[in-house]
């Protein structure tokens, strides 16, 4: 079941080489020092997202989390935890470690930015490419 859809827009400066997390932000722009972005013009930071996932994220579920453009995916299990405060309304991240912030969506992730499918970052650095990014339950 999906819980949250997410739309963002590739941008010729992603990289996805950073070893520890992956960012969404809503800015339009990015430097090539943002190693860990994918995707920029993002609908949803983590204020936006809807109460209901909010309260899953909260609760410490796992989440299975599918990137999508075109026929490509990729996909990413995260955990949600009762100290995540979701107040970031500009960005979004998702961490391989227990760090959090304010921009922490969910934390021991099972990839970075760096281990994401090599076609999928080649077709969102595209700037004008947009793709999807979804929660969805992990009660398979």
């Amino acid at each position: 079941m999906i819980l949250e859809k997410i739309f963002a827009y590739g941008h010729e400066n992603i990289s996805c080489t950073h070893h520890s997390t992956i960012e969404i932000t809503k800015e339009s722009s990015i430097t090539q020092k943002g190693t860990c972005i994918l995707g920029v013009k993002a609908t949803k930071a983590c204020y936006d997202l809807n109460d209901a996932i909010k309260k899953k994220i909260r609760q410490g579920m796992r989440f299975l989390v599918i990137i999508k453009i075109d026929e490509i995916c990729d996909s990413f299990y995260g955990y949600g935890d009762p100290n995540l405060t979701l107040l970031n309304d500009h960005e979004m991240v998702f961490r391989k470690s227990n760090f959090i912030c304010d921009r922490t969506v969910l934390i021991r992730c099972s990839k970075a930015s760096n281990e994401l499918n090599s076609k999928l970052i080649n077709k969102i650095k595209d700037q004008k490419r947009r793709f999807s990014i979804l929660f969805t339950n992990d009660d398979f």
